[in-house]
């Protein structure tokens, strides 16, 4: 999906599994692309789902935005240009890691018209900034600053290290050498200044936006998750959109999706189907 009607939207690449199933919109996490949720689209799919994925722009084989910007504002305009371009209704958004953000922002700036549900899985929501103002946060500014810095001064280093982190649980890898390689595949596509502006996006305060929630919620988080740990996010997620269901996935590191999939599928499709 693309608009070429306006030079400040960049290229937005989907994928659309089609048919007459309801609609889930899958948003993925940093620094990937739309490829991460490979586990998950053929559970959906085999479920009688009609699955879409996207890449962020900047990401994957979308094109970096033409204004640079990469605040959750303009990540949800694109989530909400792609609902309107497909025509889709009755949507579940299923955003993971920094995923979570288009969801909230977007019911935050869009509602929930044509929402029938959302899922934070993994997710940064509501307040990832750690600081005199949110002290459960888990991300100091300073912090988020040398991630900044330590991408541009070498890409390769700071992404190996990164994703090490991003599927261990309590030091251990929990996923194959192929797997992280995948995933490290999938960062090589990101264009730069996006993967470095998005770290700045991910201490956006999504509390406002969680506020306004108002359709069933389902909110899944590892255990032992070392980038956003479950009592920053995903507990206070939880604590935050009244009647949302909590699944918490024992011995689950942040990159689940690729490590635990069975549990992850379980938990969307068990939710998908009430």
């Amino acid at each position: 999906m693309s608009d070429s009607t306006s030079t400040q939207a960049p290229t937005i690449h989907h994928e659309d599994t089609g048919g007459d199933g309801r609609p889930v919109v899958l948003i993925h996490g940093w620094p990937l692309s739309g490829a991460s949720w490979k586990d998950t689209v053929p559970a959906l799919t085999d479920a009688g789902y009609r699955v879409i994925t996207y890449d962020r722009r900047g990401f994957g084989q979308s094109s970096p935005a033409p204004d640079g910007r990469y605040d959750y504002d303009a990540l949800a305009s694109d989530l909400d240009s792609l609902l309107t371009a497909l025509d889709l209704t009755d949507v579940t958004l299923v955003g993971f890691s920094m995923g979570g953000g288009e969801v909230a922002r977007y019911v935050g700036n869009h509602g929930t018209d044509r929402l029938r549900s959302i899922a934070f899985l993994g997710a940064i929501p509501p307040w990832l900034l750690k600081s005199d103002e949110n002290p459960d946060g888990g991300l100091p500014r300073e912090d988020a600053e040398q991630m900044q810095q330590d991408l541009r001064a070498d890409r390769e280093e700071f992404l190996d290290e990164f994703m090490t982190n991003f599927f261990s649980a309590d030091g251990d890898l929990k996923v194959t050498e192929d797997q992280r390689q995948d995933a490290l595949g999938m960062a090589a596509q990101a264009d730069l200044d996006a993967m470095t502006s998005c770290i700045e996006s991910w201490l956006t305060n999504f509390t406002g936006d969680l506020a306004k929630v108002t359709v069933p919620t389902l909110v899944v988080h590892g255990d032992s998750d070392a980038i956003v740990p479950f009592e920053v996010s995903g507990k206070r997620t939880h604590e935050q959109v009244a009647g949302s269901d909590l699944v918490v996935i024992e011995d689950g590191p942040h990159g689940f999706l690729a490590s635990h999939p069975d549990q992850v599928n379980t938990a969307l499709l068990d939710f998908l189907q009430k």
